[in-house]
């Protein structure tokens, strides 16, 4: 654990993995492509509402390469969930925005198959990452964004604890075209360890 003056031991270079008998996150690598081909080809609405889409051979090809070149110029840590349940690779999430100074992280990057959508999947990927965030590294905050508009989304993270903090308005460019509002959610550490957590692990 961290105290308010130390640098997070957040090592990029280090293949962090997350499990419990739901599900498991490792490190995502260019060898996923073949993994999660099957979403970008037939389900390219999963990234409706997101800045960086995944839809197609070449939009996945692409999506996996940013992702993995942010991990190793130390900017984002991207993971490839797979569903222990269903035995099945399931979608993606990320840590990025790193500020291991000020102890703060956003949590996003995240989507999930259709069939996996809704199944609590979610939630206990979540759970882990906060767990991990909080617990081993020590981290202060974690952030969550997301385009105002997706309200599946928003409903998604305010039922695993995050609370509003408000709405950045026109902040990011559309995929569509002209520019989105970003609603801005998080979970402090606090917070975590005196209600989220035992919340957060009573829907799993």
């Amino acid at each position: 654990m961290s105290n308010n003056s130390a640098i997070i031991p957040f090592d990029f270079s280090k293949d962090y993995i997350l499990e419990d008998d739901f599900v498991l996150l490792r490190p995502l690598d260019l060898n996923d492509f073949n993994h999660l081909l099957t979403f970008a080809q037939n389900e390219p609405e999963i990234w409706k509402y997101s800045l960086l889409s995944g839809a197609g051979e070449e939009g996945l090809k692409k999506y996996i390469m940013q992702a993995v070149e942010a991990r190793q110029t130390s900017k984002e840590y991207p993971f490839i969930v797979y569903d222990k349940i269903n035995h099945s690779f399931a979608g993606s999430t990320r840590f990025y925005d790193i500020q291991l100074a000020y102890h703060t992280v956003q949590l996003g990057y995240t989507w999930y198959g259709k069939k996996f959508q809704g199944t609590g999947l979610n939630k206990h990927c979540k759970f882990l990452l906060f767990t991990f965030a909080f617990e081993q590294m020590g981290f202060k905050r974690v952030e969550l964004r997301a385009d105002n508009r997706n309200t599946r989304s928003k409903a998604a993270m305010q039922s695993i604890g995050c609370k509003v903090e408000g709405v950045l308005r026109r902040h990011m460019p559309a995929p569509e075209g002209g520019r989105r509002d970003s609603i801005v959610l998080s979970i402090l550490d606090d917070e975590w360890k005196d209600s989220a957590k035992e919340m957060l692990r009573g829907k799993l």
